[in-house]
């Protein structure tokens, strides 16, 4: 195997959260190089479903568990100009300052999720952020929690992570409790070199 397909296969097997935070800091300078072998689709694919419903390009925008600003460049060309990023590896932030595009880059605590609601962000995105391999389930709940009515939240969850009754469980509970509206849900490519899909969510914070 490669060292390529070791690692993107790997993480799925990463266990804990201050294990999946090493994982990704030793990933780091490597990882642009990685996806980009595997034709990683998802950024643009969540950016452009974002830019499909957002009203204000302007207004600040969230890119959750950032990673090295793979989904901040795809943010950036579909137009939006105020983007902040957290992640909870700080190697995965120095490669994401390198790219000058965000406003503020906030290191996160993977046990502590940091509060953000004052910040008043008009949309969340979680690009191959939250699912197996990334970040739990419980900041599906964590986004909704941080937006005002309604903010967008734009969600990918991969083929991994639909096969999880989790991840869909809270989408379900959500749209049961009240709490959002889906705008759109599309399957798509994720990483096509894997033969990996990913569905992208629009929601709306009601």
């Amino acid at each position: 195997m490669t060292r390529q397909g070791s690692l993107l296969q790997g993480i799925y097997d990463v266990e804990g959260s201050d294990a999946l935070r090493r994982y990704y800091d030793d990933w780091a300078e490597r990882y642009d190089e990685d996806l980009t072998r595997a034709d990683y689709r998802t950024p643009t694919r969540c950016a452009e479903a974002l830019a499909r419903h957002a009203s204000d390009q302007a207004a600040p925008v969230l890119d959750f568990a950032c990673g090295t600003g793979l989904s901040g460049l795809a943010l950036r060309a579909a137009g939006f100009s105020c983007i902040d990023g957290t992640d909870v590896a700080p190697g995965m932030l120095r490669q994401a300052e390198k790219r000058d595009l965000y406003r503020h880059l906030l290191v996160g605590h993977p046990d502590r999720p940091l509060d953000l609601r004052d910040r008043g962000y008009a949309a969340i995105v979680a690009s191959g952020a939250i699912g197996a391999g990334a970040a739990p389930a419980d900041c599906i709940d964590w986004a909704l929690d941080t937006l005002a009515p309604g903010g967008l939240f734009v969600l990918s969850l991969n083929d991994h992570s639909m096969d999880d009754p989790v991840y869909a469980g809270r989408l379900n509970r959500a749209t049961d409790a009240g709490r959002i509206t889906v705008l759109e849900d599309q399957d798509g490519p994720h990483l096509p070199a894997m033969g990996l899909n990913a569905r992208v969510f629009v929601l709306r914070r009601l």
